[in-house]
C-alpha cells in the first residue's frame, strides 16, 4: 500500500499530476528529499550490482527511471524558493544544496556505473538503437566524462569537496542578493518625487510601501538588471540618481549581504575544479559541453560585436548630451530619460504612451495566447479549480487543436519581496513517454502590482518579457520525448534562449499587435502611426543595449577565464580592468549586471554562459528571416517550427535540429542588421 503521509511520496492524482499544493506543508520537504536521495541511490546500486553484461535495457533504462521522488520534491521546492521564499525555504535550501551536490556526485562519479555506460557507448555502432536512444548514451557518456567520472579516487574526493562548497556559496549569493535588493528599495515621501510616472506605477509604489508598513509613502523596488525601467520617465534627476545608486550598491556596501568575497571564492573554486577536470579554466570546462565548444569561439563572436557596439553607444551618447546641453555631463541615470527625449524629438516615438495599450489581461489572452493559437492551433482555458503554489499564480489548461491534452501553464506575474528578481520559466512536471508523465510549466515575472481595482499596465519591456518567457513555456509544453533527460528545455545552455527569443517577434507582428494593443479605457487600437514610428526607430539605442549586454557577457567570461594559478583579491578592480580591456568601460553605459548582483553567473546556472543570449540570437534573427520569407504567421510554419525544433526537446543535437528546420546553418548577418552593427 502506498505511503500517503507525504504528498511527494507518490505521483499526484490531480489533473496533469499537478503537485497538490493545498496539501503540501513545510514539514513535508525535508523528509521527501531524504527519501528521494535514498531511493535513487538504491536504484543506482541495483544497476551497479548487476553481474550481467551492460545493455541499454539493464543500464540506461533503470538510470532514466531512477529518482522520481527526488524529482517531484526538487521541482516544487526550488520553484517555491525562487518565487515565494521564506525563512524556512532559505534555511532548507542552504541545508539541501550541499546534499544535492553530494548526491549528484555519488551518481556521476560512480566508477562502476561509468564503466557500464562506457561499455554501451563503445559498442554503439553494433547496437540496434533508435536515434534518440543512441543520443541518450552519447549524452550520458559525455556528461559523466566531463564531470570527472574517469578521475582517480583522490581527485574525485577533491572534486566532491569543490562541488559541495560551490553549492553552498552560490545558494548564499542568491539569498544575499534577494535580501539586499529588498533592503535597498528606494523610499519616497511624496508622489511629487515620482513625477513622470503613470497612475498605475505610482499606485504600485504606494502598494509596495503599504506592504512594508510605510503607509503614505512610496517604494520603488529594484529590478534585477542595473537599469530600472522607471528611469526612462522620472523627471527628477536626483530621484533617478537615488534609484541607480541603490541598484549598483547591491552586494558591495558591507554587512551580512555583501557578495564580494563570495564572487572571489566562487570563481577561485570553479577554476580549481576546472584544473582537476583537465581544463585550463571554468569557461573551457563549460563550453566543452555547449554548441560553442571553446571559449575562443565565444571570444571571437563577442569580440566581433563589441567594437561597433561601443562605437554606436558613443555616437548615441553625443546625441543625448546635445539634449542635456551644458548643464551637466550625461550620467548612467540620465541615459534612459534622455533617450526617450531624443526618440521623441527625432522619431516622434513615446514608448511610455504605449503603456495604456498593454493592459496585462489583453496582452496575455489577446496577444501571447492568441499568437500561439494562430501559429500552433493550441487553446488555453483558465482552471481556477486547480490550486497553484501562491494565490497570485494562475493555472491554465492547454490543449491541441484536436482537443487532446497538452499540459498546464502557470503564470505568476507580480513582484513580491519573497520572489527573486528577473523573469524565468520552471518546469514542475516534465513530459516523458518512458515515465508516462504530462507537462506542467511555470512563468514567473516581476511586474509591480497596482492597488486593488487598478489595471495592470505593462511597459513595452514587460510586454516583451512576457512574450519571451512564454517562448520557454512553449518549448517545455511542446517537447515530446521518450526519455526524461531530454524533456522540455533540457538542451544546451547556449541554445535554450533561441525559442524564447523567436517568440518575442510576435509582440509587434501586425496581426498580433492589432488584436491585443487596445487602449484599456477607450477601447481604441494602438495607432498604426505609433507602431510605424517604433519600427523606424528600432536601431536607435541599440549601441547602448548591445554594449550593456556585451559588457555583462564579457565580464562573465573574464571571471571564468582565470586559472587556478591566478589570484584575484579586488572585485571592483577586476571588473574595471575586464571592461576596459574590451572597450566597454563607459561610465554612462554600465554593465547590465555588475559582479555582486550577477545572478545569472553566480547563482543562476549561466556561469561562463551568459553569452548564450546573443549566441542564440544568431539563430533567432535568422529564423525571423525564414518566417518573413515564408509568409509569417501561418499554421504550416508553426507546425514546422514545432515539429522540427520545439517538439524534439533535447533529444537530438540542437544545431542538427536547426538545420532540419532551416535547411542550412544559421548566418550572422540578420543579427548584425538587427543590432545596427552591419556598417
Amino acid at each position: 500500500m502506498a505511503d500517503t503521509s507525504n504528498p511527494f511520496f507518490a505521483p499526484s492524482t490531480l489533473p496533469y499530476q499537478l503537485p497538490p499544493f493545498a496539501d503540501i506543508r513545510d514539514e513535508h520537504y525535508r523528509p521527501a528529499f531524504d527519501r528521494g536521495f535514498a531511493e535513487q541511490l538504491d536504484e543506482i546500486r541495483a544497476i551497479t550490482a548487476l553481474s550481467e553484461v551492460p545493455t541499454f535495457e539493464n543500464t540506461m533504462i533503470p538510470l532514466e527511471t531512477s529518482g522520481q521522488t527526488l524529482q517531484r520534491v526538487a521541482e516544487v521546492f526550488f520553484n517555491k524558493s525562487s518565487s515565494d521564499s521564506s525563512d524556512f525555504t532559505n534555511a532548507l535550501e542552504e541545508e539541501i544544496a550541499p546534499l544535492l551536490a553530494a548526491h549528484s556526485d555519488a551518481i556521476r562519479l560512480d566508477p562502476v556505473l561509468y564503466e557500464r555506460i562506457k561499455a554501451i557507448h563503445d559498442q554503439l555502432d553494433s547496437l540496434d538503437l533508435d536515434a534518440e536512444s543512441r543520443y541518450l548514451v552519447e549524452r550520458y557518456y559525455d556528461e559523466f566524462t566531463l564531470a570527472g567520472a574517469g578521475l582517480s579516487d583522490d581527485h574525485k574526493e577533491a572534486l566532491r569537496e569543490h562541488n559541495k562548497q560551490l553549492s553552498t556559496l552560490t545558494t548564499r549569493f542568491e539569498k544575499n542578493l534577494l535580501a539586499d535588493t529588498n533592503e535597498l528599495a528606494v523610499v519616497f515621501d511624496s508622489a511629487d518625487e515620482l513625477d513622470g510616472l503613470g497612475d498605475g506605477e505610482i499606485s504600485a509604489a504606494a502598494e509596495a510601501a503599504k506592504e512594508r508598513g510605510l503607509d503614505g509613502k512610496y517604494v520603488v523596488t529594484l529590478v534585477l538588471p542595473t537599469g530600472h525601467p522607471y528611469l526612462a520617465s522620472l523627471k527628477n534627476r536626483d530621484v533617478r540618481e537615488r534609484i541607480m545608486t541603490a541598484s549598483r550598491s547591491r552586494g558591495i556596501h558591507g554587512g551580512d549581504h555583501d557578495n564580494r568575497q563570495l564572487v572571489l571564492d566562487i570563481t577561485r573554486i570553479r577554476a580549481e575544479r576546472a584544473r582537476l577536470l583537465g581544463f585550463e579554466s571554468h569557461a573551457a570546462a563549460v563550453t566543452a559541453d555547449q554548441t560553442a565548444k571553446t571559449p575562443q569561439a565565444v571570444a571571437d563572436m563577442l569580440g566581433r560585436l563589441a567594437p561597433p557596439a561601443a562605437r554606436n553607444a558613443r555616437a548615441e551618447q553625443e546625441a543625448l548630451q546635445k539634449q542635456v546641453g551644458e548643464e551637466f555631463d550625461l550620467a548612467s541615470w540620465d541615459w534612459s530619460y534622455y533617450t526617450e527625449k531624443v526618440r521623441q524629438a527625432e522619431y516622434d516615438v513615446d514608448v511610455a504612451a504605449m503603456r495604456p495599450y498593454f493592459e496585462a489581461e489583453q496582452v496575455l489572452h489577446d496577444g501571447v495566447f492568441y499568437a500561439a493559437t494562430r501559429l500552433y492551433g493550441i487553446t488555453f482555458t483558465e482552471r481556477p479549480d486547480l490550486i497553484a503554489y501562491h494565490p497570485e499564480a494562475r493555472v491554465f489548461e492547454v490543449r491541441n487543436e484536436d482537443g487532446s491534452a497538452l499540459g498546464l501553464y502557470i503564470l505568476d506575474l507580480y513582484t513580491r519581496d519573497s520572489k527573486r528578481g528577473g523573469a524565468w520559466m520552471n518546469p514542475l512536471i516534465s513530459q516523458s513517454e518512458l515515465l508516462d508523465y504530462p507537462t506542467v510549466v511555470v512563468n514567473n515575472l516581476n511586474v509591480p502590482k497596482p492597488a486593488a481595482g487598478e489595471p495592470t499596465l505593462l511597459s513595452y519591456d514587460e510586454t516583451n518579457t512576457l512574450f519571451h518567457e512564454f517562448g520557454h513555456a512553449l518549448h517545455g509544453l511542446f517537447a515530446r520525448v521518450t526519455y526524461p533527460k531530454f524533456a522540455g528545455t533540457n538542451v544546451y545552455r547556449d541554445f535554450v534562449e533561441f525559442p524564447s527569443q523567436v517568440n518575442e517577434m510576435w509582440m509587434l507582428w501586425p496581426e498580433i499587435l492589432e488584436n491585443y494593443a487596445v487602449h484599456h479605457q477607450t477601447g481604441e487600437r494602438m495607432p498604426q502611426e505609433l507602431v510605424d514610428k517604433l519600427h523606424a526607430s528600432e536601431a536607435f539605442n541599440e549601441g547602448f543595449l548591445t554594449s550593456e549586454y556585451l559588457a555583462a557577457a564579457l565580464l562573465d567570461q573574464a571571471w571564468h577565464s582565470i586559472t587556478a594559478d591566478d589570484t584575484v583579491t579586488d572585485v571592483a578592480d577586476f571588473e574595471a580592468k575586464a571592461l576596459a580591456a574590451v572597450g566597454l568601460d563607459n561610465p554612462a553605459v554600465p554593465t547590465r549586471y555588475a559582479s555582486t548582483y550577477f545572478a545569472h553567473t553566480f547563482s543562476g546556472g549561466y556561469d561562463a554562459g551568459y553569452y548564450s543570449y546573443i549566441w542564440s540570437e544568431v539563430l533567432d534573427a535568422d529564423t525571423v528571416e525564414w518566417f518573413k520569407e515564408n509568409g509569417g504567421l501561418l499554421r504550416e510554419n508553426g507546425d514546422r517550427f514545432r515539429q522540427r525544433l520545439l517538439g524534439v526537446g533535447g533529444s537530438k543535437d540542437p544545431l542538427e535540429a536547426y538545420r532540419d528546420f532551416r535547411g542550412r546553418d544559421a548566418v550572422i548577418e540578420p543579427l548584425l542588421k538587427r543590432r545596427g552593427l552591419d556598417d
